[in-house]
């Protein structure tokens, strides 16, 4: 793909999410979130894989038809109300598809079943901006409408996909897929407290991003596929495995690392609002995901792979990829803990 038709599918998706995130008319927001849709379809589909194009037919089905409901929930709301603010869905049915269709945006259980598949079949950049910048737009939908969207709905997807996110995660050795999964079970928390506090969603969300961002580009920089790929780290860059493996820690939520951050103020509200058997079903849940990440540390750092000859390391060349982003965010999505004081809502 040309540079300027590369230039031109990067600023579409930028600005689809920015029209979506600035509009208060459903109209305007849905043609956002169209044009973000539209833009990262030849971005999946660039490698003309058959895997690809696959990965790009199924994410535009399920975000097309999470689009019409969000239209039609859209359309019901004016038809009842009269009005087209998205800050006033009054009427109780366009509420509830409103929150299914940006489940299904998301990729919240039990409609993520999309999620590990597009993400199998694209590249690892490609799908860093899958779940990153695309989950922009639909959660800040649900962030304005957070206090009239269903919230029993919300909670039971919520506490649905950080259980689905753990056990699916059990048994794959592919690592977009891990990903993936992980993807879903951090989507339930955020989707669980936006409920209660609009602020920890943004909190979960921000530090989603924040971590998942250098585990991602950590992952590139080695060429690193699958399971098996992870235990060659060490010869690639010998200083970037332990930075891997607590990135990946810290998305488990493990402290003193920052991922423990968002889940403990998480648990912490939820107590707080009487809600102790939903944080125990979120809490046990997440011990499936961590089992995951510690799988992953452990080919990561403690094992060696069978090497038939006398080297113990490989040629290491000039990377082609820059270092200098990584480098920026590791830092936070290690370190941030310490900041818990200023998060408090």
């Amino acid at each position: 793909m040309s540079p300027m038709i590369t230039s031109i599918l990067i600023l579409s998706l930028a600005t689809g999410t920015i029209i979506t995130m600035a509009s208060f008319h459903w109209l305007l927001a849905w043609m956002g979130l169209e044009l973000n849709t539209l833009a990262i379809l030849p971005i999946i589909s660039e490698s003309h894989h058959p895997r690809a194009t696959e990965a790009s037919t199924k994410y535009f089905l399920t975000q097309a038809a999470a689009s019409s409901l969000i239209l039609f929930s859209s359309v019901m709301n004016a038809q009842a109300t009269g009005q087209w603010s998205i800050l006033q869905l009054e009427d109780p049915l366009a509420q509830t598809l409103l929150t299914v269709a940006l489940a299904m945006k998301l990729g919240l259980a039990p409609a993520h079943f999309w999620l590990p598949e597009v993400l199998q079949g694209s590249s690892f950049k490609t799908g860093l901006i899958i779940i990153t910048w695309q989950k922009l737009a639909p959660m800040t939908l649900l962030l304005l409408t957070w206090n009239q969207a269903s919230m029993l709905t919300l909670m039971m997807m919520g506490s649905l996909s950080v259980a689905v996110g753990g056990l699916g995660g059990l048994n794959q050795t592919q690592l977009r897929k891990v990903i993936a999964f992980s993807s879903i079970a951090h989507l339930g928390w955020m989707a669980t407290i936006v409920t209660k506090s609009n602020k920890l969603a943004l909190l979960n969300l921000t530090m989603y991003i924040l971590i998942s961002t250098p585990m991602m580009l950590s992952l590139i920089f080695s060429s690193t596929k699958t399971t098996q790929d992870l235990t060659t780290t060490w010869t690639t860059s010998p200083m970037l495995a332990p930075l891997t493996m607590m990135t990946l820690l810290s998305l488990g939520g493990l402290p003193p690392l920052s991922g423990f951050m968002p889940k403990w103020l998480t648990l912490e509200e939820l107590l707080a609002q009487n809600m102790a058997p939903l944080a125990t079903v979120l809490a046990v849940s997440t011990l499936l995901s961590l089992f995951f990440y510690l799988r992953l540390s452990y080919s990561l750092s403690v094992t060696l792979s069978p090497s038939p000859t006398k080297i113990s390391s490989k040629w290491r060349l000039k990377p082609n990829t820059s270092t200098l982003p990584l480098s920026i965010a590791l830092p936070p999505s290690i370190l941030a803990l310490p900041l818990t004081p200023l998060m408090k809502p």
